[in-house]
């Protein structure tokens, strides 16, 4: 059975790490990338049950990967949560064995002007040893086969 990784980058998120890192009850491990936030974001991620590191500079994000116990990592945005269904989609995926795929995509809802809109599905559960990347986010490929649920990105804290 696979275990998942997430891993997320901050930058003075103290209002909102809570909720992303809430979200994450499907992942056996979490590490939080601290960009030298002054807010208290690396104490509260730590409450939260995340591992924290602070970042190296010159060293490029997608490279903390290789910071994770696990081969499958899926990467969050601190202004992100997932929904529900999106985190029971996970805990069932785990119970299957994905050796050939590279990635899966989730669908995006993001909060605008009081409402919601779904946005393009983006590549967020990742094989580290299939794919690399160097930013915040691995890229976008066409065709990953994909979970139910949604990521949920909002606006405000």
């Amino acid at each position: 059975m696979p275990k998942i990784s997430a891993l997320l980058h901050t930058m003075n998120d103290v209002k909102r790490i809570g909720r992303a890192l809430d979200s994450l009850r499907s992942c056996d491990e979490v590490l939080v990338i601290d960009h030298g936030s002054t807010d208290g974001t690396q104490k509260a991620a730590e409450e939260h049950g995340a591992a924290v590191k602070a970042a190296i500079p010159g060293v490029d994000r997608g490279a903390y990967v290789l910071d994770l116990k696990n081969d499958w990592v899926f990467c969050l945005c601190a202004n992100e949560a997932l929904s529900e269904e999106l985190e029971a989609s996970l805990h069932e995926w785990k119970q299957h064995d994905p050796k050939s795929d590279a990635g899966i995509a989730v669908g995006v809802r993001e909060e605008c002007d009081g409402g919601w809109k779904a946005c393009t599905s983006e590549l967020r559960l990742v094989n580290r040893t299939r794919l690399n990347w160097t930013g915040d986010l691995p890229p976008n490929t066409d065709g990953p086969p994909g979970v139910a649920g949604d990521l949920i990105r909002f606006q405000n804290p």
